[in-house]
């Protein structure tokens, strides 16, 4: 009832945004630019998009997820993932992007990585993201992936650096994802994710014999793009974040910054092997 409570109010706030009039895209669109405008409008139409980006005519290519939520272009390249090149040196790494949502930050790692290999859980995401990348002339490898299914912690590809971007806050088991990702992370990783304040932090629950207390969130599941997969996600204490990045061997975590948005605090953070 609530998943569709949500989806009408969506619905009812999308907005009607022009195909032309935004400012032109620097990144060159190698095949996005050569379709006809009615092509582009099929193309927008054809896949529920929920972020957009614009080719080098200004043109919109996919669509805003309702008014006010990813409503305007998205940047290519985000300005993390310049960060993220001058800190690790991207020409000859090979990048794993944990939720690559609809391909806009794909997008932007295949501008500067060796290899990008980008995985979702949701198929719908991988689809677009695919789509996204082959107009914009971008070959990443491109998969279905739940990183909190049991079989899926036994086939996460061995990369050079992980670029973690909004999921973190979405998982039920955080502690574990990260021990999993010094497994087969072989340099470091760039984390951006909510975590909870200590007053908040009034659940817990153990990992290897350790107990991490954490703020239970709920989620909307599976149905709500903007969720994560099950019913609740486990918010972290910003402590316990650096001291499980350390304990799964980046022996170096530096903080690039703190901030307030909507739902609570944020973090961006690099963290490496020594």
């Amino acid at each position: 009832m609530m998943h569709w409570v949500k989806s009408w109010l969506r619905r009812s706030f999308h907005p009607t945004l022009p195909l032309y009039g935004h400012s032109a895209c620097q990144f060159p669109a190698r095949f996005l630019n050569h379709l006809s405008d009615e092509e582009l409008i099929w193309l927008n139409r054809t896949l529920n998009w929920n972020c957009f980006t614009v080719d080098q005519k200004g043109r919109r290519f996919g669509d805003a997820a309702w008014s006010g939520k990813r409503s305007s272009p998205q940047e290519i390249p985000d300005h993390r993932i310049l960060l993220m090149d001058k800190h690790f040196k991207l020409s000859d790494k090979h990048v794993l992007e944990i939720g690559c949502f609809e391909g806009i930050h794909t997008i932007g790692l295949s501008m500067f990585a060796k290899k990008v290999t980008a995985i979702d859980s949701r198929i719908e995401n991988v689809v677009k993201t695919i789509v996204r990348c082959a107009m914009f002339g971008c070959s990443p490898v491109v998969f279905k992936h739940d990183v909190e299914e049991q079989s899926a912690k036994t086939s996460m590809p061995e990369v050079d650096v992980v670029h973690h971007v909004g999921v973190l806050y979405h998982l039920r088991d955080p502690v574990g994802h990260l021990i999993e990702l010094g497994r087969c992370c072989r340099s470091g990783i760039m984390l951006d994710t909510h975590y909870c304040q200590e007053e908040e932090a009034r659940d817990e629950y153990e990992v290897g014999g350790k107990c991490y207390r954490y703020k239970n969130y709920r989620e909307s599941g599976y149905q709500d793009v903007f969720s994560g997969m099950y019913d609740h996600a486990k918010w972290l204490r910003l402590d316990d974040i650096r001291t499980v990045l350390r304990e799964a061997g980046f022996g170096k975590v530096d903080i690039h910054e703190t901030r307030q948005e909507r739902n609570g605090p944020r973090v961006l953070l690099f963290a490496e092997r020594d």
